[in-house]
């Protein structure tokens, strides 16, 4: 059993302890995981239908998570995903079956504590309200906070799905919506069975700048908030992820800020993907044709996406190193006046030029500046290089 230390003289801990003892990760993936199936239903070449399996004990008591479980109807052994949802949100049949008909086995799982009608499990887990993600915790009560179950149900999920006779188990990926990102970007870093792994929107630094920085962090103690951050900040995990990650967001996300998602980033080593789409829109969306590709060409071997270096600034033009599967059709030098809330930022765009595997723009006469560059390929897919600010107000 791994070791937490906890150290809370003067509101002091010892955070790599804490990151490191938090989930008992050698025990989730050798977890036997009971497994009640629904009678599934065919339609258009696949199989959907629901499980309950059996989830992490909460308050003394053990518990159950529900989820839709989709696959293709050919049988064979297939890639597999694990679907986690956000906000609000719950287990999408649709999103499963989404990608059954992609050829993978696919399951959302509920990670809110309720099943299939929405309604309270009378086991389930604790309940995704803000309350129960920020409220205060102990080395005793850690393993009563929601994101402590989400993260070991969605780590359950995956030892589920890798006993299946239909599934590959050395092909299976993740991927998230908004707090489902969150998730991906902790999932990813302390489970190295995953070989693929796509956040959207949801990152770390949640602390320094997000839509719950005012109240959940300004208005706490420091111990609370710094207890808070060093076990459950993606920040404290997403470095150790061993598998390749697309990150997409939008510039003006209203959750999660285009500074926090590129320090999230920027904490990988493992080959990342940047997708910064100006203005993207935020709810649980998992049709991002960038997602579904990028999880194809690491889980199916299908054709990936572009790459973009990070940028280099000469005689006010930015440049960057581009390679490319499919044909850059487009390009395109995004930018904005880097002022106030990251949020109400007036983004414009601009055409770009790629020669040569370059990628090049003249830059603006505005400060302080923001900006990336951008290439959309011929199948309409854009990546971009991670954002820079240049002038005072950084």
């Amino acid at each position: 059993m791994l070791l937490l230390i906890w150290v809370l003289t003067l509101g002091c801990m010892d955070q790599a302890a804490i990151a490191d003892g938090v989930w008992d990760v050698p025990a989730l993936k050798k977890a036997r995981v009971e497994a009640v199936w629904g009678e599934p239903t065919r339609q258009d070449g696949v199989e959907v239908g629901t499980v309950h399996y059996s989830g992490e004990s909460y308050q003394g008591k053990p518990t159950r998570v529900f989820a839709w479980y989709a696959r293709p109807a050919t049988g064979g052994k297939n890639p597999a995903l694990l679907l986690v949802h956000g906000g609000g949100g719950k287990a999408f049949r649709e999103w499963a079956t989404h990608h059954a008909k992609r050829g993978y086995c696919a399951i959302a799982m509920d990670l809110s504590g309720n099943g299939e009608d929405g309604k309270r499990l009378a086991d389930g887990g604790p309940d995704q309200s803000d309350e129960t993600k920020f409220r205060d915790f102990t080395a005793a009560t850690r393993k009563e906070m929601w994101t402590y179950h989400a993260v070991a149900n969605v780590l359950r999920a995956h030892t589920l799905l890798a006993g299946l006779p239909e599934v590959d188990a050395n092909r299976v990926g993740v991927t998230g919506i908004s707090w489902g990102g969150y998730l991906t970007c902790i999932v990813a870093g302390i489970d190295d069975r995953l070989k693929a792994a796509a956040p959207v929107y949801g990152c770390g630094f949640l602390h320094e700048d997000s839509y719950w920085k005012p109240e959940r962090f300004d208005g706490v103690d420091a111990a609370r908030r710094d207890r808070w951050v060093a076990a459950f900040d993606p920040s404290a995990y997403v470095g150790g992820a061993k598998c390749p990650m697309l990150f997409i967001n939008g510039t003006n996300d209203f959750a999660y800020t285009m500074g926090s998602y590129q320090k999230t980033y920027s904490l990988v080593k493992a080959p990342k993907t940047i997708c910064l789409r100006v203005r993207l829109p935020h709810g649980h969306i998992w049709t991002f044709a960038e997602v579904d590709t990028f999880l194809d060409s690491f889980l199916k071997g299908g054709k990936g996406l572009a790459t973009v270096s990070a940028m280099v600034v000469e005689a006010g033009t930015a440049k960057a190193k581009v390679a490319s599967p499919s044909p850059v059709v487009k390009a395109y030098l995004h930018y904005a006046k880097a002022e106030g809330p990251w949020q109400k930022r007036d983004w414009k765009s601009a055409p770009a030029k790629v020669e040569n595997g370059v990628v090049s723009a003249v830059l603006p006469d505005i400060s302080p500046l923001v900006f990336e560059l951008a290439v959309v390929d011929e199948r309409g897919l854009e990546v971009t290089a991670p954002h820079q600010v240049i002038g005072a107000g950084r």
